[in-house]
Parts: structure tokens; sequence; C-alpha cells
């Protein structure tokens, strides 16, 4: 069995075969799956990576395998304004959802009392079939469809401390 364990980032590399998963499924660190040839893979990433479309991902034996992401029953919410996308944006936030921002909308998972909120928030929710690419969040490694490896968004802290209204400065 084939086993995949290192990403690479040269587009370039010849790709050996295709590996076509959901989203739940790249975001695991072990896994069995198998390639569009029929052929069972094996991969082992570091703990925390998220495999993106597009990523090459480097095998035992030297062969390189590329990542596609699946296409899945998601939301794709659209709204009037970007005003009104942002207050669903925050609302999804607020319930620590995945969401996937693009240019004038945001995609979710199907999940039915989320369209009930969102749909009364004024947005136009509608069923789509297609690949999710949530963003990783301040402190992943990879925003939302990009392919390089710029390491977090934000700093990380080694203590964070929380600020409160009337703490000294």
């Amino acid at each position: 069995m084939l086993t995949l364990h290192t990403k690479i980032n040269d587009p370039r590399a010849p790709v050996d075969g295709r590996l076509v998963l959901p989203y739940e499924l790249r975001e695991k660190c072990r896994l069995r799956a198998t390639l569009d040839t029929g052929e069972d893979v094996a991969i082992f990433t570091v703990r925390g990576t998220v495999l993106r479309d597009g990523d090459l991902l480097k095998g035992d034996d030297g062969r390189v395998v590329r990542i596609e992401a699946a296409p899945e029953a998601t939301y794709k919410v659209t709204c009037e304004n970007a005003h009104a996308l942002l207050r669903c944006a925050f609302h999804l936030g607020n319930r620590h959802t995945q969401a996937q921002v693009g240019d004038g909308f945001l995609r979710i998972r199907a999940d039915a009392v989320l369209r009930e909120m969102l749909a009364g928030l004024g947005a136009t929710v509608r069923e789509q079939l297609a690949p999710f690419e949530p963003e990783s969040g301040a402190y992943g490694s990879h925003g939302g469809g990009h392919h390089h490896d710029h390491g977090p968004l934000a700093p990380v802290p080694l203590r964070q401390r929380i600020h409160r209204p009337g703490d000294p400065a």
C-alpha cells in the first residue's frame, strides 16, 4: 500500500494520481483511502494538518498524489448587501460554524437549523453540491483556498491575557 506522508510545494511535480476527499476526511491526520485508480493509500500527516484542494503529497516510493476537494452537500449564502452578509458571518462564527468565505458569499455544510437562522437574517440560502474549503481560523496555517505555507495568520500567544474594561494599562 502506498503511504503518503510529505506535503510538497512544487507545482511542476509530475502527478501520479488523484485523491478526491470531502473536507471532513481532509482534516484527519491518519487515513486510509482509495486513489482514483483504485489503489489503496495510507495518509500520515502532522496532527492539525488540513489537506486543501490542489495540495500535493509525496509517498514513500516518490510518487506524488494531488488532493482534490470532493463535492459535498453545502449551502451557499448570499445577501443583498455586504452588511447583511457580515451579520450572517458573525452569527455563524458565534456558533463556531466552519464557513468558506467567497467573493460575496459564504458556504457552509448543509444544516437545516442554520438554514432557518440565516433565512431569518434575510439571507438567500441555496443548496449546492460543491467542494467545501472553510477558513482555517486566525491561528491556522492556511486561509481557505490558499496554497502557500506562510505560518499562522496571526501570532500565536504563549500565554493569552484577557483584557477587561477597567484593567490597568
